[in-house]
Parts: structure tokens; sequence; C-alpha cells
């Protein structure tokens, strides 16, 4: 029996055609891919640069000057000097800076971190006169959160400037296999506690890059003020001057006369 192949016809089934690849969206990939690794760079950087020796000294970074002395909060695995930089921009505008070099590369746990940063603060005695201003890198912003809600009854510690810091939580956290970093996964029970803390927001400026390739889902903070700062990167926005024009608008606010700050919750 001769057998007849079938020609295509309503009933066959027919292989679907490739899709062609959208020459827009691999651009923007590649773009990013670049991106990200000009931030990785940068941090690679300054971490070897706050590895050498004759790098800031914590006396410099606490030159002085008559605006609102400000605390500085580094990220995860970044010690003090990686926000150099911001030391600079910080003392250009007048802020006293005080660094707390207990923390080390600050791989350690967020509660321990924010009682040691309040440790430093009253065994040096800053801010009794006029309080202090937080600020943070990642990382450094939850801890300074942690310190507005739990450890600022006498009213210390009036504002937090928050730089890409990850309220909501980074999805890549759950592919680290580090603690340190893996507590940022969203759900945690880190940031359910911060989370449930929203009368501290209205101390809050969060600036953050337009797109963080760490932090994919924002940096907004309900409550708090919110700046975006159109660039990309999770590192490289430190050294940007639109960063330092963020910063210094937030601190200058605190200026103004009245209260240095209304206190929080109590110590926990």
């Amino acid at each position: 029996m001769h057998l007849r192949r079938a020609s295509p016809g309503r009933g066959s089934l027919r292989r679907p055609s490739p899709r062609r690849p959208d020459p827009g969206l691999l651009r923007r990939r590649a773009a990013l891919l670049r991106w990200a690794g000009a931030d990785w760079l940068y941090a690679a950087r300054w971490e070897l640069r706050s590895l050498r020796r004759g790098a800031l000294s914590p006396e410099h970074a606490a030159a002085t000057g008559g605006a609102v002395p400000v605390v500085l909060i580094p990220g995860v695995f970044e010690s003090w000097r990686f926000l150099q930089p911001l030391i600079e921009a910080l003392h250009a505008g007048g802020h006293p800076v005080h660094v707390v070099s207990s923390l080390g590369f600050n791989g350690g746990e967020v509660p321990e971190a924010a009682r040691a940063v309040r440790r430093h603060v009253d065994e040096q005695g800053l801010g009794v006169r006029g309080g202090l201003a937080l600020v943070g890198h990642s990382k450094g912003g939850l801890i300074g959160k942690l310190l507005l809600a739990h450890h600022n009854a006498d009213g210390r510690f009036r504002h937090l400037v928050a730089v890409n810091s990850p309220f909501s939580g980074s999805p890549l956290a759950r592919f680290v296999p580090l603690r340190a970093v893996r507590v940022f996964a969203p759900g945690g029970e880190l940031l359910r506690t911060l989370t449930a803390v929203e009368d501290v927001n209205a101390s809050i400026t969060s600036v953050f890059s337009r797109v963080d390739p760490n932090i994919p889902g924002s940096s907004r903070l309900a409550g708090a003020r919110n700046v975006s700062v159109d660039t990309v990167g999770h590192f490289r926005l430190l050294a940007d001057p639109r960063l330092a024009e963020a910063v210094l608008a937030a601190l200058a606010a605190l200026e103004g006369p009245g209260r240095p700050g209304s206190p929080s919750r109590g110590s926990a």
C-alpha cells in the first residue's frame, strides 16, 4: 500500500517558529551587566583602599564642623573607610563625622551592631547637646532604623539618611550562602520586625539608585522621604555628587530651631 505524506492543513501540528530575541531587551540586559560589573569593580577598589596602610584615620574622619554631627554606619562587609567619598562630602558641608571602629567590616547581626553604635555614642558622649544624625549604607540603613525604633528613648538620634538600604529585602539574598547576607531575604524575621515599626519612618530619608542590581525591589520606604537618583548601582552611588546633595539637603532640614528630636521607643 502506498502512503502519501499528509499536506499541512487545519488539523496538522506545526512546529512554532522560534521567536527572534528583542534587540532592545538584549541591549538593556548588556548595559545592566556592564553597570553591575563597574559597580563591583568600584566596591573591590574601595575595599582594597580600606585595607591599605595609611588609610583614612578615625581622627581625620571626625574633623570638626558646626553642622549636625553624623554617625556613619557602613554596609555588610564594609568598613567605615569604604564610605570615604561620603565622609568628604559631609566634611565639606560642615558636619563632624563619627565612626564606630568596633563594627569592623560589619558582618555581625544587625541587633548587635545597633547596640554597638548606641554603646559608642554613650561612651563618647556624642550628641548630648543637639542630637545626632545617622547616615547608613545598605545594611547600615537597617541598623539605623533599629536604633531609631529601639535605642532612642532620649531622642539622641534625630534623623536617618539611608542609602540603598534593603528595607523590603532582596530576593537575591536567598542565593548567597552567608548568614550575614541571607537575613536580607524578604519575609525574614529581621525585616518583619523592622517593617512592623512604622512610626519612625517619618524620621528617615531613603536615597536610592534608580536601578540597584543588589536590591531589585527598590529601597522605597512607606512613610519616609524617598529620593531616587537617576543612576545604576549599589556601591557607585556613594561617590555620586547627587547623593551628596541629597544627604546634605536632608541634614540641612535639621538645622532649624526646635527640639533635637522626639523620643521614640525605649531600649530593647
